[in-house]
């Protein structure tokens, strides 16, 4: 029997979690050392999983196949494609970064304060929620999806209800306050979406007999399982709803600017640089592979809801006074590039909505992480307390530049690829929603130069003055994320070349094929 691969990718941090958590109260060093070793082991793991991946070989490697719940076609049936390892990947890669960036946000406050904050706990979660995004992504039984994509929503209640940000402008009482309000709402808005998608998947058993997505989606191709129209587009609505809301898609968005504003920096990456992922994951590798026929169908409504939550977010990030909330909003009008890019049924669209996922995931840890580091330092999250900080801390100021122009697409750094697919993808098929959605660029360049002109240019202020520039292990978080922004917007080929056979199989799933070029015939 050969070894277990993705199992152990899931399993390490789950293991480590528990053995994080059980380390005596008074070795809070030893704990985080301790959930530093084990991301950088689960790393390793996705490294070798990445080695083995075959991109020209069959859609589903590394494949495991148990028997779980029998009287129910249950199975623990895990394996990845393109997609799912480029996601599994990005997910290992950036745990050890958060674990870094959060090294002291769980540690006692201030001298005299009674209330502790227990460390282990804070990293014992993180590496939680890393387990359950991977495994999450290594699923291929319906059922055992749906456990793990639920299941993650409660370390992440607790880890932004109890560890939120402490730079907050109104005090610990209210933001205590608010912060339970933001935790609560993640997990309502979660929690409605998974209840609808389990009514959902027990449909789908209904119909289909079992939960193996490989053998439903082979059924369906073949002709021996049929849906009729109006289960399939039911079955469909019950799904998509769960993922938009995780995505998130406009209207079901306003969960995640109180959820990251609230958050601790590396949560708040956490949030929308990894579990966020698992949403428009989840509709290339279920609704397109289960529902071929109610993707199409539903694919002009959701194009426009995508087209709204780009240009939605990036206005409302515009106005934002919350470095983090701006970078919330900006993430919104990023998700809505991704479902564009899904829902174009090109392959361009599609490639380049996958490589956005984990682009986007590299550029906003970056930004977002530089900027905790800046709001650590200063104490406040409102853009008007700053001013001048490139001229006391230009290594800061200077990364802070680079990730913002990520997120604005700049050509030569990683978005810029991913999104001019999408554009492409879209315009191919859908030209007047592609050029809409060249809006959305504009506005990232306005409200990431407002940003970086506000906060690190003019007269230096007295607040910020004696403000220290990063730190070592500032500069290990930051460096290698800056290192793969260049290096991917540069060469994107490495992860294209793994993506793209799988997209070409999405594609394949729902009977589509990329639309010919109109030429003028020659006269």
């Amino acid at each position: 029997m050969s070894f277990p691969l993705l199992t152990a990718t899931a399993a390490l941090p789950a293991v480590g979690a528990v053995a994080t958590a059980a380390v005596p109260a008074a070795q809070r060093t030893a704990a985080k050392w301790l959930a530093l070793l084990v991301s950088l082991a689960t790393l390793a793991l996705a490294i070798v999983v990445l080695v083995r991946f075959d991109p020209d070989g069959a859609r589903y490697q590394l494949t495991e196949s148990h028997a779980w719940i029998k009287d129910f076609g249950v199975r623990y049936e895990l394996g990845v494609d393109g997609i799912g390892v480029a996601l599994v990947a990005l997910t290992a890669l950036l745990i050890p970064f958060i674990v870094l960036a959060g090294w002291h946000d769980a540690d006692p406050l201030e001298t005299g304060s009674h209330r502790w904050r227990p460390t282990q706990g804070f990293f014992a979660l993180i590496l939680a929620v890393e387990a359950m995004v991977i495994i999450s992504f290594e699923a291929t039984d319906v059922f055992l999806f749906y456990i793990f994509f639920e299941a993650m929503l409660i370390p992440m209640y607790f880890l932004i209800g109890g560890f939120g940000d402490r730079a907050h402008e109104h005090g610990e009482e209210v933001a205590s306050t608010q912060r339970s309000y933001a935790a609560v709402k993640f997990l309502l808005y979660n929690l409605v979406g998974g209840l609808i998608m389990l009514a959902a998947v027990i449909g789908l058993y209904v119909v289909a007999g079992n939960f193996s997505l490989p053998e439903i989606a082979q059924a369906r191709a073949n002709g021996s399982l049929h849906m009729a129209t109006n289960t399939e587009r039911w079955l469909f609505l019950g799904f998509f709803f769960a993922f938009a809301v995780k995505a998130p898609l406009w209207p079901l968005h306003t969960w995640l600017p109180n959820a990251m504003g609230e958050a601790t920096t590396p949560v708040a990456v956490l949030i929308t640089a990894v579990v966020d992922k698992v949403g428009t994951f989840a509709m290339l590798r279920f609704c397109l592979q289960l529902f071929p026929e109610a993707s199409k169908w539903a694919t002009p409504a959701i194009l426009v809801l995508s087209l709204i939550s780009i240009v939605y977010g990036a206005l409302l990030a515009v106005g934002q006074r919350d470095i983090k909330r701006l970078v919330a909003y900006a993430s919104i009008s990023h998700f809505g590039f991704i479902i564009m890019g899904i829902f174009a049924m090109t392959t361009q669209g599609q490639s380049g909505a996958t490589l956005y996922m984990v682009n986007h995931g590299i550029s906003t840890a970056a930004l977002m992480l530089v900027a905790g580091f800046l709001i650590s330092r200063r104490g406040s999250r409102l853009i008007a307390d700053y001013g001048g900080v490139q001229k006391v801390a230009p290594v800061l100021a200077g990364t802070f530049l680079i990730g913002g122009l990520a997120t604005l697409s700049l050509p030569g750094l990683a978005p810029f690829v991913s999104e001019f697919l999408v554009l492409v993808g879209t315009f191919t098929r859908y030209p007047a929603i592609g050029i809409i959605a060249t809006f959305g660029i504009v506005l990232a360049a306005l409200y990431t130069l407002v940003l970086y002109q506000r906060t690190m240019t003019g007269p230096v202020k007295p607040e910020v003055s004696a403000m220290p520039d990063l730190r070592a292990r500032e500069l290990v978080v930051v460096a290698p994320l800056v290192v793969l922004l260049i290096f991917l917007g540069v060469y994107p080929k490495p992860v294209t070349d793994i993506v793209n056979p799988a997209v070409k199989q999405t594609l394949s799933d729902v009977h589509k094929t990329d639309p010919k070029p109109e030429v003028e015939a020659a006269k």
